[in-house]
């Protein structure tokens, strides 16, 4: 969203309303609470009644209700302040598609932007006349806007303007890949002149918008108050950055634009994953509805009991086919396109075993991550990851910092950790995680001599005579839902950490040995040294020390932060 009123200093002057109460007209100030909110934390909750002199009255850029705000504004001696959408509004419309070689862009029939842009229908007829005569021998693609193609809106351009080298496209492309393959962009006041000119073109401009008359196209309406020449990043600088107030829906806060590309990248992805929905097998009752919250935004969600009855439901509507991790050995012969779902890494303040919803869930085509037997998608990132971008660090450090400073783990449950035993001079002090005893990555991930907490225990003992070892039970194992328990660890342990915060654990032993837990991970996150005894999917890539099970297919070397990127990014 943006707001501006009259800016009544020179081309360098900027200008807002001093925050005060928004009086408003129209009722889509008060019923759409984004509009509302947005407003409200900018400073300028709307009100109903009447302003008092020199305060401000909102209204609707130029639509048909301005009229009676603006009505009161002169009445009352009151400032009016137009609100409209930013530049980046929202998911839809957007499709993406194949770039054209030329380019002319259509709007909808009443847009304030041509209407108060001093521009007209004969204006749309000159810019398609000058486009054929400047493009000879090019094709001319007319991009209708998309409420035309989708039927809201009426449009300047029919079919019966198009030739034999003039197409009329409805179809909705991404604007990007448009401009990338277009010769030359002609427009009256589209927004997408002025993604034209993010993008490197000068159009041609037959209106009057905003980024008209600073020299970066060929303007065919005159502008003589705007004499001074800009660059694309001053143009791009001042619309982007310091126009619009952005509003993040997760936080409910103001925000920065980076954030709202962000959101927008990450809403886009769910569409193109999701929209045609998911057959999906394997699911508890009690995590469907939590599914639905993560896959059913944009397509419907399906539930069968067996693999050929969501792979059947699939076929048949076209839906994706999704399975629980644990439960994919049957079904990965029924359907080419096989989705393995299991919680994510920093999953929630709780256990799964008690019904505690994830926060996290890590989706993969090729595998999972826990069964070493095959590639999976994390281990593929893994390996592209050998090799950070800038960006990419920076985002990877600064949530490592975060996760570290917030002391966060994956269950985020347990007590703080009593005193600890001093270990002999020149020992280490030995944490060792037990496990789930029949969790699938213990079944595919450990050697099948040691796919018992007591085995490991005493596998560690044997290895490390005179250090002291430390043994937590699995939280789990703890509330008595999953097997695992040792009897008698003291037998092999110096203290077993009973209802123990793992994360504030961490930070006082000097290594971790373990079979897959992801307790291993976390202590990479925290520098501590980690020995694997099985295959958990932090292994192979340098930074443990592997006893067993070889993984010849990891020979890249990510670094720390490119495990993290890939894991948890």
């Amino acid at each position: 969203m943006r707001m501006a009123g009259p800016n009544p200093g020179g081309p360098g002057d900027t200008w807002r309303p001093a925050p005060a109460p928004l009086h408003c007209y129209s009722t889509s100030f008060f019923t759409q609470s984004r509009i509302r909110r947005i407003l409200t934390l900018a400073g300028y909750p709307p009100r109903l009644g009447l302003p008092q002199a020199g305060g401000l009255v909102g209204v609707w850029g130029h639509s048909p209700t301005a009229a009676r705000g603006q009505a009161v504004a002169a009445r009352r001696d009151a400032t009016v302040v137009r609100v409209e959408d930013a530049f980046l509004r929202s998911l839809f419309p957007g499709r993406s598609g194949s770039p054209p070689l030329g380019l002319v862009i259509d709007q909808t029939r009443g847009d304030a932007a041509i209407t108060m842009g001093g521009a007209s229908a004969q204006s749309f007829a000159d810019m398609l006349a000058a486009a054929r005569a400047n493009h000879p021998h090019h094709p001319i693609i007319i991009k209708t806007h998309p409420e035309t193609a989708q039927g809201h809106r009426a449009g300047y351009f029919s079919p019966a303007d198009t030739d034999a080298r003039t197409t009329l496209l409805a179809t909705q492309l991404s604007p990007w890949a448009l401009l990338e393959g277009a010769v030359a962009v002609y427009t009256v006041s589209s927004q997408m002149g002025f993604e034209a000119i993010v993008a490197g073109h000068r159009p041609h401009v037959f209106g009057a918008p905003f980024y008209a008359g600073w020299g970066l196209g060929t303007d065919h309406t005159p502008l003589p108050n705007r004499q001074r020449r800009l660059t694309a990043a001053q143009l791009f600088t001042a619309a982007m950055l310091l126009y619009p107030h952005w509003y993040d829906p997760y936080t409910d806060q103001l925000c920065q634009l980076e954030q709202v590309i962000d959101t927008l990248e990450a809403q886009t992805r769910c569409w193109r994953e999701d929209r045609h929905g998911w057959a999906c097998q394997g699911i508890s009752l009690w995590k469907r509805r939590h599914m639905r919250a993560f896959f059913g935004q944009h397509g419907r969600l399906t539930f069968a009991k067996t693999a050929d009855k969501a792979a059947r439901a699939a076929a048949a509507t076209g839906a994706r086919h999704m399975v629980w991790a644990s439960h994919a050995s049957g079904a990965a012969g029924q359907h080419t396109a096989l989705t393995r779902v299991e919680d994510g890494f920093l999953r929630s303040n709780g256990l799964g075993a008690q019904l505690v919803a994830p926060l996290s869930l890590a989706c993969d085509e090729l595998g999972i991550h826990y069964n070493p037997a095959q590639p999976s998608l994390l281990e593929q990132l893994i390996t592209q990851r050998a090799k950070l971008r800038p960006d990419q660090a920076l985002r990877a450090e600064a949530l490592l910092h975060a996760v570290l400073q917030a002391g966060v783990s994956k269950y985020n449950i347990g007590q703080p950790p009593p005193a600890l035993p001093r270990p002999s001079p020149g020992q280490p002090l030995i944490l060792v995680p037990g496990q789930v005893e029949n969790d699938a990555s213990v079944l595919q991930g450990a050697p099948a001599d040691l796919r018992t907490n007591r085995a490991l225990l005493a596998r560690v003992r044997a290895e490390n005579p005179k250090a002291t070892l430390l043994y937590k039970p699995h939280p789990d194992v703890e509330a008595g839902l999953r097997p695992g328990h040792v009897a008698n660890a003291e037998g092999w342990a110096d203290m077993v950490l009973a209802h123990t915060d793992s994360a504030a654990l961490l930070p006082h032993v000097d290594a971790v040995w373990t079979l897959t837990s992801l307790l291993g991970f976390e202590a990479l996150l925290r520098g501590r040294q980690v020995v694997t005894l099985g295959a958990p999917f932090y292994k192979g890539w340098g930074l443990t020390r592997h006893l067993g099970i070889d993984l010849p297919r990891r020979q890249a070397r990510p670094g720390l932060l490119g495990l993290v990127h890939a894991a948890l990014i």
